[in-house]
């Protein structure tokens, strides 16, 4: 007989999360999924929202506690979910974020070339499985969307996952923008499934409403924040210039041998493949260390950028709806150049422009539908709803402008 377990998690978003099934205990106390205590959920926002230090682990496990709702809720409407099916979800919504790497999705694609923190995910849970003999089969199954009901995998990934429902209510939590707060309960109550497919009853339009405006004014004066957007544009350029340093032949050492090994040899998703124990003690520690030691490097670019960030005397950002004038940006260039003594194309790195946008309901991802009392099913972008017409359907783009502010020499 499987010993019982039962462990209480004090959270301060939700109240308390209960842990009472073996094989998730076994999850959240392997070494791989402990790395996520090291790794804050939203990089640098702390630098203009000082109370955003919350973690990785901090999210997955308000992410398990609303799974842990979710399904309680709708098994009690009748939806037929077995025990087995119920710890798969629990330990897929776990995991679903156990593969990012340092500072989150502010270094995806940078430090580890065209790799996505879903493909290492995978990864890692392939690894695990074997590891715990085959128990998280079912689990993988449901993340991958290859499993029997779709509606398991929609509770992980789609337009209203419980995924988004938590990193919304913890980051408006713990950056203290009050536009970010949703109706999360009700809309777990609103939960429903039909013919296979997670649904929302009529009776949740407006709350589903709300989730999609806080997520539309969440994305613009929290996650795209100009300070924000530069802070970690910042932090892609270090890594950038360091990599380029080092092709270079020039000596550029990682403060922490993890680190420095990725930095200098990590270049496709094979090669992640064969070093995921090494990939697991990676983590913003390292990274944090080693640009504080940066500062003091020799390359005028790498130093400089490096006490950017470490000082908190950021890039100078813009947004504004149309591209920059070429000839103010030539100028901005050039004036770097001779305050800092550089070459052009090593300024290139402490002035560049690029575009944000966001789209708040995308029709073509995992739609969101309403269930109506009729049967009849609809997706909500259909629904008689003026707001949701004009307004979230459409993506939102704005150019921005990231360039060093000379008056910052000292």
């Amino acid at each position: 007989m499987t010993n019982r377990i039962r462990k209480i998690i004090n959270d301060p978003v939700y109240g308390f999360i209960t842990i009472d099934d073996p094989l998730v205990f076994e999850v959240i106390s392997h070494p791989w999924y402990q790395r996520l205590r090291r790794i804050h959920q939203m990089a640098f926002a702390q630098l203009v929202y000082p109370g955003a230090v919350h973690t990785r682990l901090h999210h997955s496990l308000g992410a398990y506690h609303l799974m842990c709702n979710a399904l309680t809720e709708l098994k009690n409407k009748g939806v037929d979910i077995t025990p087995e099916e119920e710890t798969a979800a629990k330990i897929a919504i776990l995991l679903h974020d156990i593969g990012h790497g340092p500072f989150s999705h502010a270094l995806e694609n940078v430090l580890i070339n065209n790799t996505h923190h879903e493909t290492i995910s995978i990864l890692l849970m392939r690894v695990l499985n074997e590891q715990m003999k085959g128990q998280l089969h079912k689990a993988i199954d449901i993340f991958t969307n290859n499993y029997t009901k779709p509606f398991l995998h929609q509770l992980i990934s789609g337009q209203l996952d419980v995924d988004r429902m938590d990193y919304l209510t913890r980051d408006s939590f713990y950056t203290g923008v009050s536009e970010g707060v949703i109706g999360y309960d009700r809309i777990l109550k609103m939960l429903a499934v039909n013919n296979g497919d997670l649904m929302v009853e009529e009776k949740g339009i407006y709350s589903i409403e709300k989730f999609l405006v806080a997520r539309r004014l969440m994305y613009w004066q929290v996650y795209l924040h100009k300070t924000v957007l530069g802070a970690e544009k910042t932090l892609v350029k270090i890594v950038q210039r360091a990599k380029a340093l080092i092709g270079q032949g020039i000596t550029v050492n990682a403060a922490s041998a993890t680190f420095d090994f990725f930095l200098k040899n990590a270049t496709s998703t094979s090669f992640i493949e064969q070093h995921l124990s090494a990939f697991c003690l990676l983590d913003d520690f390292d990274v944090l260390a080693t640009i504080k030691n940066w500062v003091f490097h020799p390359d005028t670019v790498l130093s400089t950028l490096c006490r950017c960030l470490i000082e908190r005397r950021l890039l100078k950002v813009k947004l504004q709806a149309a591209p920059f004038d070429q000839d103010w940006i030539n100028s901005l260039r050039n004036n770097i150049c001779q305050q800092l003594s550089i070459g052009e194309a090593d300024c290139e790195y402490l002035i560049f422009t690029g575009e944000a946008e966001n789209t708040t309901y995308d029709p073509t991802e995992e739609r969101i539908q309403i269930l109506f009392k009729d049967g009849t099913v609809t997706d909500i972008s259909k629904v008689d709803n003026a707001l949701i017409h004009q307004a979230l359907a459409s993506p939102v783009k704005k150019y921005y402008i990231c360039y060093y502010n000379c008056k910052q020499l000292y």
